[in-house]
């Protein structure tokens, strides 16, 4: 081991050069003698060790692979990795039945060679493998040993550095001791005080030992080292890192040495602390042991990271003063090393072992922290359930605790010499709370049957007493004195590398209660860690309320920053112990942000009391001015660290939340501002709590509720009770607070500590101890007002997004995804509202009182439904259980995280890069080839330059047609110079080709959908594209120089010319009108529009249009800010929720989306996924990565809306009717008479109409989060005649009839009288025949007609008459 500092003088360069050339001259001619025998035979005959030669790699390779052969019931070799150049690093483990894994048997690990040129512990190693797998069934003490033990023994872990190496170079002179990328693996681990500044890539020994050392949970382990002769043990080093000297003391301390002085005591050399090494006489060590940090500081070791990090107690054997002696000397060094080595790995077997199980069904629970009182390190149990906590004789108290169950203390627990005491755990899962606790016997007793031992079972947050035994009847209670909390007990500034490793320090020693995440990353790259504190901390728990704080938001500001960082220490170190802590941990989930702006920090100087160097972020930007604003615009960008708290507040139900500040001593509530900018009360609605939650933590610090804050810098300052309104006080535009309250459910207020910014170091214990009582008292402020649950009345879920009001108060907050809420109010009676979209509201009064929550829960009914619950009459279709498990399904993914934890764990492997038309055609091929059961491959057409343009289909059934699914259209590269979204689509069909099968989310998505990919409708114009070029118009438009989204026209009075090739492929696939929903990728801006593109006054169903694009939006990390900063095209507006019409943006005619609405009767969105046309091809990742989960959420919300089947009396289903929705909107049944259409939450009206059929009308109600509910839609056939009821027309049809005969009659009857004169007339005239003959000649002119038209006719003469007599 490279002693750093170690004093050189104290031995001459010429005592050394003489030694070693002696001791080279003894040895050479014994290994010259010796050199013919090695050469004679193989290393793979050999099988009686030597001990008198270094096996390199190939020989040890060989060595040890013969032996694993030999012995397979006890030995199997593996390899855990591989070093710079390619060597394995070979492990082998000694047990019986060595290929599986055993219950009770805890692990062991012996690690060698870490530096190459320290050599003696490689073939130590290899000699103790040779001699367990030997004396196996002939040793008792090694058979026990190997039987119960599950021991794993790594020769080298730096195979590259020994080949390097020299043999007879005991100071390491000739190289060899890091490893091939020259970094010293023992200075590369994680450290808890400097966290990791190794690159992983230069380090792969050491990544492959943390991963195995996390796979494996070791129990005891040693690493073995040259250089000197003595024992190490942690920590290795201290925050000061001074270089010698200070003792640098972890929790199990006493543990430590015991196990060092272990080893050492059995090495005849190493127990008498005179190593008498040549290079440093005058250095010794007290009984052969010492703490690493005090012999010389040594970052990044791997024992401390064990400790801390693994499950695993680890010590460091320096074995010889020469690092590589000459082979001669190895048989010595075994004989020094193998009673140590063995009864170091007995030690494996001390302490407290067992098993922690479930009450219930008597399963294994893993990661179950133990707890042991007094010693603030914790571990964890294994995949059986399993544990082994080493301790040193003496009596404990061990508390098993798990997420969801009800924690177990075991008192009185003797360990003893020699020989583990068995302790199992059962615990019960946590089914309600119950105030106080149970002491029981404990049924699952240690071996020892100790009767003075007592179990406690704590279910809430009260303290518990020992119980005495029934052996102890006789004596009275022992009380213990008033517990005390344990406080933090190292007071310093952590910068960034110092803070990133006690947060993870903490995160891995209490694992049960705290979970380390980042919500993203600063300007500078560093990472926005999120501690958050619960008893089951990974996830939102039905019924807890969300809280957090954030520090460190101005960078030297940092009282906040290590506040924060102390709270954690307490938290966690009081869980379990402190009535208080347990309590609040238990029954809140507490989020802790130490630091939102690290960079700021980095640049910050100490000492600073009222300046404003490192305050901002990198760009130079005060992010508490740089949130969305109620009253004033804010024009700055929107800055990363801003971005990652907006969607960390959006993706988190937080109820209560306060922000550290410095530079007074005040408690700040919203508003922070007001209309006219000026300094003066702004009131919000909720007034009275925030003023309710401040005064809780002023009245805490007694100097903040003094109200006089700073008077040496401000001596005017007053604030009555230590709290002021934010703008009462002095503007600030963009604050963090009143965006909080604004437009999430959280209560925020602004916290400033002390009146200097950044205080020296010496002052830190002083502000812990002011605002100690203060952080915890405002936590407890989340449980006051109202909670509860609102739920469906029919079935008891949760309704997500339901509106609870309070009259009075013109604030409303909304249920978290489970349908639980929690609304602060102060004292008082409320009338409360709950409302949700499809169901009838409900009001009821609450009393809240002053120390307690008031639970009130809501069941609402749904609107058509009876106040039972009981769905409306008609036809309903029947839903199988498949059905509901995807509906189930649909829910999960729209609310909550369920979208998000989808995406992380569907990761693919990917190298992005822009593909041209081949290398597109040919990977859109290959998908086809190799998932050829879901993809189907088709030509829309062929460009001007005849390239083809295709569409890819992803379904189970990509051959079949399958009405009842919804149809989704994904497209991209209409403008050939914005090729992004061709890029991102092609990866997206990758990806659920790759995921189908493997993850059933994406599996029954694609089994549920027809999915249709275009990834490229201009590829002649992509050919002509060039990349990084973020404004150019080159490729914008097809080889004909035409822009395609102004080439689409359905009417052809409104098209000059004919279609472009490319224009009509894509009509003629929009036009198979059987497409529900289609998203259209571009480029050159980052927003998402709805149509229309062509300037019209007002746009049906423009809810629903704006909502699908808001989907898209909101799940992009950035677009839903609004904040585009496309200063490359001007677009550096405020654009609300990301979200706008087309026509705002860019107006034009002709547009795809205008087309697919008005032609294909589906709605279409456009997303404009990045503000350059053709980024780097080094920012695709980043691309694809923001737009991954907006992408999967178009397949969710293509499920909704509603859809049902239209059909007759008898069954038969009706195509082609027509679905009115809302009184505009039309979409048309197919075949199957299936019909669906996507609508924005809330209530709906649709109507049916269908050639002769009665038009039909419903009322649905469309949620958020649910998938369509299918409807039936039944005609009668069409009774109507001309608009009118069929019996009104009949009755007045018979009676025009009937009017029409007796008209008829009348009429007949008098023409029957007229007859008869005429005829009387007629024959008179012929009486006079004679008399009137010559007149008649003399005055007739005309014809027989005309005598009878003009001189004869009767007033009597028939219609029919007087019709032919006008005729003529």
């Amino acid at each position: 081991m490279f002693h750093v500092g170690e004093p050189l003088l104290a031995t001459p360069k010429l005592r050394v050069s003489l030694f070693a050339f002696l001791l080279f001259l003894v040895v050479s001619l014994g290994d010259a003698r010796l050199h013919r025998t090695r050469s004679a035979r193989s290393p793979t005959e050999e099988t009686v060790e030597t001990y008198d030669k270094y096996y390199n790699y190939v020989e040890l390779t060989e060595r040890i692979q013969s032996l694993a052969r030999k012995y397979p019931h006890i030995a199997n070799l593996s390899s855990i990795g591989q070093s710079v150049e390619g060597r394995e690093l070979w492990v082998m483990r000694i047990t019986k039945e060595p290929n599986i894994d055993t219950p009770g048997k805890p692990r062991f690990k012996y690690v060698g060679n870490m530096h190459g040129d320290e050599t003696v512990s490689r073939q130590v190693l290899v000699y103790l493998v040779e001699y367990l797998l030997t004396k196996y069934g002939e040793d008792p003490r090694i058979t026990q040993l190997v039987n119960n033990t599950d021991i794993y023994i790594m020769p080298s872990m730096n195979p590259d550095g020994f080949e390097k190496s020299i043999e007879g170079d005991c100071n390491g002179d000739n190289g060899g001791r890091n490893n091939a990328k020259n970094i010293d693996l023992n200075r590369s681990f994680p450290d808890q005080y400097d966290g990791t500044s190794v690159d992983p890539d230069n380090v792969p020994e050491v990544m492959a030992l943390i991963k195995w050392i996390q796979e494996k949970k070791f129990v005891l382990s040693g690493n073995l080292h040259g250089g000197t002769v003595v024992a190490s043990y942690p920590f290795d080093d201290s925050a000061s890192h001074k270089r010698q000297g200070h003792y640098s003391q972890s929790e199990d301390d006493g543990l430590f040495r015991y196990l060092a002085l272990l080893y050492s005591q059995n090495h005849p050399v190493m127990k008498t602390g005179h190593p008498n090494c040549p290079d440093a006489l005058e250095e010794t060590f007290t009984d052969g042991i010492t703490n690493g940090a005090q012999w010389y500081d040594v970052p990044g070791g791997m024992q401390d990271y064990n400790y801390l990090y693994g499950n695993c107690l680890e010590i460091t054997m320096e074995l010889s003063c020469c690092k590589y002696p000459f082979a001669t000397e190895l048989h010595k060094e075994w004989d020094l090393n193998r009673e140590s080595l063995l009864a170091y790995i007995e030690k494996v077997h001390i302490g407290v072992r067992g098993y922690v199980k479930e009450a219930i069904n008597g399963s294994a629970l893993t990661n179950v922290s133990i707890l042991v009182a007094g010693i603030h390190h914790n571990l964890t149990t294994g995949q059986y359930g399993d544990y082994y906590r080493l301790l040193l004789p003496g009596t404990y108290s061990i508390t098993a605790v798990a997420q969801g169950y009800t924690s177990m203390t075991v008192h009185s627990v003797q360990v003893v010499e020699g020989k583990p005491t068995e302790l199992n755990f059962t615990l019960a899962p946590v089914v309600s709370e119950t105030a106080g606790s149970i002491t029981v016997t404990t049924t699952s007793m240690p071996s020892t049957s100790d009767p003075n031992i007592s179990t406690t079972t704590t279910n809430s947050f009260d303290s518990t007493h020992v119980v005495p035994s029934e052996g102890n009847k006789s004596s009275l209670p022992v009380f213990p004195p008033e517990h005390q909390p344990a406080q933090p007990q190292e007071f310093r500034h952590h910068n960034y590398a110092d803070m990133e490793l006690f947060l993870r320090k903490y995160s891995s020693e209490f694992p049960s209660i705290a979970h380390l995440y980042s919500i993203g990353r600063s300007v500078e790259e560093r990472e926005l860690y999120v501690m958050v504190i619960s008893d089951n901390p990974t996830v939102h728990e039905h019924g807890e309320p969300e809280f957090k704080y954030v520090g460190n938001m101005h960078g030297n500001e940092v009282v906040g920053r290590e506040l924060l960082l102390n709270l954690i220490e307490y938290l966690c170190r009081n869980y379990g112990t402190d009535t208080e802590v347990t309590k609040l941990v238990n029954n809140t989930r507490i989020h802790i942000m130490p630091s939102m702006n690290p960079d700021g920090y980095e640049v910050a100087t100490e000492g600073d009391i009222k300046g404003y160097k490192g305050r901002n972020n990198s760009n130079n930007f005060d992010l508490n001015r740089n949130f969305p604003d109620q009253f004033t615009a804010i024009k700055e960008p929107r800055q990363p660290e801003t971005i990652a708290v907006t969607n960390w507040l959006k993706s988190i139900p937080f109820v209560l939340s306060a922000n550290l500040h410095g530079g007074s001593l005040v408690v700040n509530y919203p508003y922070d501002d007001d209309k006219e900018g000026m300094t003066q009360y702004s009131q919000s609605p909720d007034d009275k709590v925030f003023q309710q939650v401040s005064r809780a933590y002023s009245q805490e610090n007694p100097l903040m509720h003094n109200g006089h804050p700073c008077e040496d810098l401000y001596p005017g300052e007053y604030f009555v009770d230590g709290i002021t309104n934010g703008a009462n006080w002095y503007n600030v535009p963009g604050g963090m607070q009143d965006w909080n309250y604004l437009n999430t459910n959280c209560f925020e207020v602004t916290i400033e500590l002390g009146c200097a910014k950044y205080p020296m170091a010496k002052e830190l214990p002083k502000y812990w101890e002011q605002n100690r009582r203060a952080l915890l008292q405002f936590i407890q402020q989340v449980h006051s007002g109202v909670k509860g649950t609102v739920s469906d009345i029919r079935d008891g879920t949760g309704i997500p997004n339901a509106t609870i009001s309070v009259e009075g108060i013109d604030h409303n907050i909304t249920t978290a995804h489970t349908g639980d809420y929690w609304r602060l109010l102060v004292p008082g009676t409320y009338s409360v509202v709950a409302s949700a979209y499809g169901y009838t509201p409900v009001t009821t009064y609450a009393t809240v009182s002053k120390h307690t929550v008031e639970v009130v829960d809501f069941r609402l009914t749904r609107v058509h439904s009876d106040p039972n619950g009981q769905s409306p009459k008609g036809p309903q279709p029947t839903q199988n259980p498949s059905e509901k498990e995807f509906q189930s399904l649909i829910k999960d993914l729209s609310l909550g995280q369920g979208l998000k934890e989808l995406v992380s764990t569907t990761a693919t492997e990917n190298n992005f890069r822009y593909k041209g038309y081949k290398e597109l055609s040919a990977s859109l091929r290959g998908l086809t080839l190799n998932f050829p059961r879901i993809t189907s491959l088709h030509s829309l057409g062929q460009s001007v330059e005849f390239r083809t343009i295709w569409a890819l289909e992803i379904s189970n059934k990509p051959e079949e047609t399958e009405p009842s699914e919804p149809k989704v259209r994904f497209v991209a590269g209409i403008h050939g110079n914005a090729p992004v979204g061709t890029v991102l689509l092609l990866e997206f069909a990758t990806f659920l080709c790759i995921n189908y099968g493997k993850n059933p989310a994406i599996t029954r998505l694609i089994n549920e959908t027809r999915i249709v990919i275009v990834p490229s409708i201009n590829p002649d114009g992509r050919e002509q594209a060039t990349e990084k070029q973020c404004t150019s118009t080159q490729g914008l438009t097809n080889a004909h120089g035409k822009d395609l989204d102004t080439d689409f026209f359905g009417n052809a009075s409104q098209r000059v010319v004919e279609a472009q090739p490319e224009t009509r492929a894509i009509m003629d696939l929009i036009l198979d009108k059987s497409y529900s929903l289609s998203v259209a990728l571009d480029g050159g801006s980052l927003v998402a529009t709805y149509p229309y593109d062509k300037p019209v006054q007002s746009v049906e169903n423009e809810g629903t249009l704006k909502y699908l694009a808001s989907v898209y939006a909101n799940n992009h990390p950035k677009m839903h800010l609004g904040d585009t900063g496309c200063s490359n095209n001007g677009q550096m507006g405020n654009i609300p929720d990301g979200v706008m019409r087309a026509a705002e943006r860019q107006s034009h005619m002709g547009s795809m989306k205008d087309f697919s609405m008005d032609f294909g009767h589906c709605p279409e969105i456009t997303v404009y996924t990045g503000c350059c046309l053709f980024p780097p091809t080094e920012q695709l990742a980043t691309l694809w990565a923001e737009n991954k989960k907006p992408l999967l959420s178009m397949l969710v919300e293509v499920h909704k809306g509603v859809r049902g089947v239209v059909r007759d009396k008898s069954g038969k289903p009706i195509v082609g009717a027509i679905i009115v929705l809302n009184g505009g909107v039309r979409v048309f049944t197919t075949e199957g008479g299936y019909f669906h259409a996507l609508l924005a939450p809330g209530n709906h009206n649709i109507e049916a109409v269908a050639d002769g059929y009665q038009q039909q009308r419903q009322e649905v109600v469309v949620s958020s989060y649910e998938a369509a509910s299918s409807i039936i839609i039944e005609f009668d056939m069409d009774n109507s005649i001309f608009g009118l009821p069929r019996e009104f027309v009949v009755a007045s049809a018979a009676a025009s009839m009937t009017a029409l005969v007796v008209t008829a009659c009348i009429i007949w009857c008098v023409c029957a009288a007229k007859s008869n004169r005429q005829k009387d007339g007629f024959h008179r005239l012929r009486q006079h025949r004679d008399d009137y003959d010559d007149e008649i000649r003399l005055t007739s002119m005309g014809s027989k007609k005309s005598l009878l038209a003009h001189e004869f006719q009767d007033e009597s003469e028939s219609d029919e008459e007087t019709l032919y007599a006008n005729k003529i």
